[in-house]
């Protein structure tokens, strides 16, 4: 299902992926609206699946997650019995904040996000004692220097 959006939906989720705690009052205000068409818009993107659930985003350092690692995988199983056991062992861990299957030499890449490198550990033992990996390489983020949910509208 496609759904046409004007330049006022545009202008709507842009102020949601900006703050999506505002009122409908000042979503409305500064996107030149009232409150109830406002409204009805972001009732239609939800119902369309444009605009999914809120949430908040925390700090993961103020929380002690301290590092974040991406991890590389490769694997020599293609079986579609392995891949329902990796990604159940994916879905189950919550240190996976992202995973993506890729095109090319390597074919996951996780994003990690663990207190410290024993708490990565403990995640990697955990996971290959689930499922048979070929290798893993693990990238210790230095420095996050861009990170953003929201969509260039």
């Amino acid at each position: 299902m496609t759904v046409r959006l004007d330049a006022t939906d545009r202008k709507i989720l842009a102020e949601l992926q900006r703050d999506a705690g505002q009122s409908l009052d000042e979503i409305a205000k500064k996107v030149g609206s009232s409150k109830t068409p406002v409204w009805n818009r972001i009732r239609k993107m939800r119902e369309a699946g444009i605009a999914g659930p809120q949430t908040v985003v925390l700090d993961a350092e103020k929380l002690g997650f301290e590092a974040c690692f991406f991890v590389l995988i490769r694997t020599s199983e293609h079986e579609a019995d392995w891949q329902a056991r990796f990604l159940e062992a994916l879905r189950s861990r919550p240190e996976v904040q992202e995973a993506h299957r890729l095109a090319g030499e390597i074919d996951y890449i996780l994003k990690v996000r663990v207190k410290n490198a024993r708490a990565y550990d403990a995640f990697y033992q955990a996971l290959i004692s689930e499922v048979k990996v070929h290798n893993v390489t693990a990238l210790l983020s230095m420095e996050e220097i861009k990170s953003t949910t929201a969509l260039p509208l």
